[in-house]
Parts: C-alpha cells; structure tokens; sequence
C-alpha cells in the first residue's frame, strides 16, 4: 500500500509519476490521511476476525444481539 499526501504545485509531478508506478505494479494507492486511516482500521479489522463464508440465507438466519 502507498501513502502519499501531495502538497503543492512543485509535487504535481512527482505525484503523477508515484501513482503511475503504483497502477503499473498493481499497490493501492491513497492520497488522503482520512483514507490511509480508514485502510489501516479495515486492514486490522480483517486481520483480528475469524472469516467463515456464509450464504446471505444463512447471514439473515442469524439473531442480532440488541
């Protein structure tokens, strides 16, 4: 994952050719510290659950706690 927040005009540049190289080698790529924060939260969400695959049947089944 690439993180890069440009600031000003000077950086155009650089920031045309840092999201260049990061579509041609497939990395995600953000802009936003907002955004950056929101990944890391899911990254670590995803990371800390126990995934089961379930059909939306089975989903809808399942009692929710109040």
């Amino acid at each position: 994952m690439l993180i890069n927040t440009p600031l000003g005009k000077k950086s155009q540049f650089d920031d045309y050719s840092i999201r260049r190289a990061a579509i041609d080698h497939g990395v995600p790529y953000i802009t936003t510290m907002s955004a950056a924060v929101a990944a890391t939260d899911a990254i670590s969400a995803f990371r800390s659950r126990f995934r089961e695959v379930r059909s939306i049947q089975e989903w809808a089944a399942i009692p929710v706690e109040a």
